[in-house]
């Protein structure tokens, strides 16, 4: 997993929300008394990919193992990644998270609004430095790539170019998630910027694309169903969330653009969790934080979540971790100048709404 200095970064976003029921105990005996009181739950806010409608993702299983373990019950609530930093803001005199789990750069956007508390889970000293914050306040649980899904049946080959995108065939076809409201949007643009070398011709690019755009989309989990369905030929997405998506969705393929005689770029965007300050059950937030990084939760992440373990001590071999090494070969992986995007994602964004009409 390549190294990434992520930085604070200050953005305002929107996005929708999904609450889901907590999983029920399973049994086990428990030290679980919080230094709060004894309720035996940890409350988590994330963002959307790790857990599954069907029951068999990630952090069903995680969950589910660590309720067994520990008597802990555990509420899910989930929703894009600035939703649950704003969520989490709103809440601040009152506060009702203990673990924060967003896409960067909106864990560097907790962080700079006094969100998350210093603790470092046991095993995050095998996380690279690169995915972890020095000072303790968060640690990457699971690694992941940007990425484009396409239809596999409509379009058997992917594109490999930015440019193919603007042919006519992708009119009403092609939709990504909003920039500044979803972290994979957001992630848009910083690739554009990256792959065209600047705002400018990015926004330029990007002006010309919205003429096949079917429009703003909160959500980039919901794009994937869509292009499975034939109802998109082309979305952006994660490697992750896409991975897994594709294991009950067989039209689902992933790609990554490149711009015209160049290789194919993505960049890192893993699942970084942080321990909410004034969290009302601090002691089991922290007991959870442990498990996600445990080996058993770690050695899980290919294997159920069709992601990359966050510890590099933690090297699978099942089936999913072979083509996921697969798809990653040949990807030229780039660091985001996250200095600059801390001081001018608004303008970014504002460019970009700009540029496009939205």
């Amino acid at each position: 997993m390549p190294s990434n200095k992520y930085l604070r970064l200050t953005a305002a976003v929107t996005g929708g929300l999904a609450l889901t029921a907590g999983l029920t105990a399973c049994g086990g005996s428990s030290d679980a008394a919080d230094s709060k009181g004894a309720e035996k739950v940890v409350t988590v806010y994330s963002a959307d990919g790790l857990k599954s409608d069907k029951g068999d993702g990630w952090y069903d299983k995680v969950f589910a193992a660590f309720t067994k373990k520990t008597g802990i019950e555990v509420k899910y609530v989930e929703g894009g990644s600035g939703e649950m930093v704003q969520r989490a803001v709103r809440e601040k005199s009152n506060t009702q998270a203990d673990v924060l789990i967003t896409l960067p750069p909106f864990i560097q956007q907790a962080d700079g609004k006094g969100l998350l508390q210093t603790y470092k889970p046991q095993g995050s000293d095998q996380v690279k430095g690169g995915d972890k914050a020095a000072d303790g306040k968060w640690t990457s649980v699971v690694n992941n790539y940007f990425g484009f899904v396409h239809n596999k049946k409509e379009l058997p080959e992917a594109p490999k170019t930015w440019e193919e995108l603007l042919d006519g065939r992708f009119k009403g076809k092609l939709q990504y998630s909003t920039p500044g409201v979803a972290g994979d949007g957001t992630a848009v643009l910083v690739k554009a910027m990256h792959d065209f070398g600047g705002k400018e011709p990015a926004m330029e690019y990007l002006k010309k694309l919205q003429a096949n755009n079917v429009g703003p989309s909160s959500s980039t989990s919901k794009l994937a169903p869509k292009t499975d369905k034939g109802e998109l030929l082309v979305a952006n997405g994660d490697v992750q969330m896409n991975f897994a998506q594709s294991k009950s969705m067989p039209n689902l393929g992933i790609w990554f653009p490149a711009k015209d005689g160049a290789k194919p770029t993505s960049f890192a965007l893993p699942y970084a969790a942080g321990l909410v300050d004034k969290a009302p059950h601090t002691e089991n937030g922290k007991k959870l934080l442990d498990y996600l990084l445990s080996e058993d939760a770690q050695k899980l992440v290919s294997e159920v979540g069709g992601g990359f373990p966050a510890r590099s001590d933690v090297k699978p071999t099942d089936a999913n971790a072979v083509e996921l090494t697969k798809l990653m070969t040949g990807v030229e992986i780039f660091e985001p100048d996250w200095a600059d995007i801390d001081k001018n994602l608004t303008g970014y964004v504002d460019a970009w709404k700009s540029a496009t009409g939205s």
